[in-house]
């Protein structure tokens, strides 16, 4: 334990002492502690910072826009639903940009379909 542990942990315990730290909200129930092994180490004490304040980086608000689009594309009316789907694969075409990944279109099921409909012999005359 470094000196600047040793130190928050005497503070900790002298309120502990005194009682400063009784009746607070969560006293008695487990921590739940988020898993940052992922994030370098001189990163951790910023993301926190920022998480706390209600900041994510940009690829976990990408993640949270395509889980709500995909959310609100499921309970619109198939009539509405164009629009929806759009804005969903436009958030999932940005979130493999930021991955830097290359995107298989074929691999999705909306462009897989539309481009076996074009390529279709027998439906000649569809857009």
């Amino acid at each position: 334990m470094n000196l600047f542990d040793q130190i928050a942990e005497a503070r900790i315990q002298e309120a502990i002492e005194r009682g400063e730290l009784r009746d607070l909200p969560g006293e008695g129930k487990p921590l739940r502690l988020d898993d940052d092994s992922a994030i370098p180490e001189e990163l951790r004490a910023a993301y926190r910072i920022l998480k706390n304040a209600g900041f994510l980086p940009p690829e976990l608000q990408l993640r949270k826009e395509v889980r709500e689009a995909e959310q609100l594309l499921h309970q619109l009316p198939e009539s509405e639903r164009s629009r929806a789907r759009a804005r969903l694969e436009l958030l999932q075409l940005r979130l493999a940009a930021s991955r830097r990944q290359p995107i298989n279109l074929l691999l999705e099921d909306h462009y897989r379909q539309r481009l076996l409909e074009r390529l279709d012999p027998t439906d000649r005359y569809s857009s």
